[in-house]
């Protein structure tokens, strides 16, 4: 069936698009047009504080352009050792419309490898500017990435499927009788994206198994993010909740002190990161990991990522990471000491990166993933109530999918994912 699939579409996409390989400096240029087009973070509405149900649409899902995420500029590639990567291009003609960071991951011994486009490829899936079918964009891709040895595909839409206010997730997790967030009744659904899913799931694409607590997919499925377009600081420091606001001033009368702080203090941050990983149980990546995304990210823009510390006098209490393209910042990786937690650095930290987001023109900050657990007892229950505490709104992407061209090895690969 997968192979199948692929000769008819690329058949049928041989007059329309055509996919192959992609230059940085092509890949990069796509990107910024795409930024431009849709406007990366600007809504048209908004879902803030207590407000009632209004379609924020800040990217591709939700404004029928092109998503554009920082796991699909040509520097993620480089940062992910293990991985080979490649950018390519959907091609119409002489037209580049559509691009997409491809890593791949190969098995030993049978030099076959999954092919993965995070948060991508960035196409316009809703064929709302282009009038193309998902068959044609996504056919000379399976097909160009078979011959190039994959045993499936797995990508991720950058498409929104709901949004829950906080005002709507505050009072589920308050007790609405709910114990995840996906049988609460959203404030915004987009049926476009029902519609996507029937057409990839016809395809023969098929969606990670739901459960995991919303983390099953290699990247999260519901996520925690701020709209911050036409809003000044007041604005969006009166959607936090109290106990945010408490926390802020606290530290302020703490004297914690947050800086914008070059790579230099990447071993501070690291060191923080290592206590937070021993605190929460997983396993910490190393320094050099942190290390090699720095001189990835320069290289491509000096704009591209900043590191934070909060401190109280000498002592660093918390740190944190900040990824931005366009006008889409993405809060990264955080870490904090053990000592000094009353001091309330996290939150410290937090206020200043929003306050510069607001000051750079940033349209939206973003938490990234939360659990969809709303269980007080469940152990991702405190992250998703600390990011709830800033306003803003859950949002459900339409997840991740895989394409198997190879059935025996990828249910290899599943049951391996399974028992790791």
């Amino acid at each position: 069936m997968a192979l199948l699939y692929a000769s008819r579409s690329s058949r049928k996409a041989t007059a329309g698009l055509v996919v192959r390989q992609l230059g940085r400096a092509a890949h990069l240029e796509f990107v910024d047009r795409a930024v431009g087009v849709v406007g990366v973070g600007v809504g048209v509405g908004g879902v803030a504080g207590g407000g009632s149900a209004v379609r924020s649409a800040v990217d591709s899902g939700a404004v029928g352009g092109i998503g554009v995420s920082f796991l699909q500029c040509p520097s993620w590639g480089a940062v992910k050792s293990g991985w080979d990567a490649e950018s390519l291009g959907w091609y119409q003609g002489a037209r580049l419309v559509g691009a997409g960071l491809v890593l791949y991951r190969w098995l030993p011994r049978v030099r076959r490898c999954l092919a993965y486009l995070p948060e991508g490829p960035m196409i316009d899936w809703f064929g709302e500017r282009t009038g193309t079918e998902v068959a044609e964009w996504l056919g000379p891709l399976v097909e160009g990435l078979r011959r190039r040895g994959a045993f499936a595909v797995k990508l991720g839409p950058k498409v929104v499927s709901r949004i829950w206010s906080v005002a709507t997730l505050k009072q589920a997790m308050a007790g609405g009788g709910q114990w995840r967030l996906g049988d609460v009744p959203a404030d915004y659904v987009d049926a476009r994206a029902d519609e996507l899913s029937r057409r990839l799931r016809a395809l023969g694409w098929r969606r990670a198994r739901p459960g995991g607590d919303g983390f099953t997919d290699f990247q999260p499925r519901y996520l925690f993010r701020l709209p911050l377009a036409g809003r000044s600081e007041e604005q969006i420091s009166a959607g936090f909740s109290q106990q945010w606001r408490r926390n802020i001033r606290l530290s302020q009368r703490a004297d914690v002190h947050v800086a914008c702080v070059g790579r230099s203090w990447l071993p501070e941050f690291h060191r923080l990161y290592v206590e937070t990983a021993a605190r929460g149980w997983f396993t910490p990546r190393p320094l050099e990991y942190f290390q090699r995304m720095f001189d990835a990210f320069d290289e491509e823009d000096p704009q591209r990522i900043r590191l934070y510390i909060a401190r109280r006098g000498n002592e660093a209490l918390a740190a944190a990471t900040m990824v931005r393209v366009g006008s889409y910042a993405w809060y990264s990786y955080g870490a904090s000491a053990n000592q000094g937690r009353e001091y309330r650095p996290s939150n410290a930290l937090q206020w200043r990166m929003i306050q510069d987001c607001v000051a750079d023109g940033m349209n939206v900050y973003d938490l990234r993933g939360i659990g969809d657990s709303l269980d007080p007892a469940h152990h991702l229950y405190g992250l998703l109530r600390f990011k709830a505490g800033l306003g803003g709104e859950a949002v459900e992407y339409l997840g991740e999918w895989d394409y198997p061209i190879n059935p025996v090895l990828y249910r290899a690969f599943q049951f391996y994912l399974a028992r790791r």
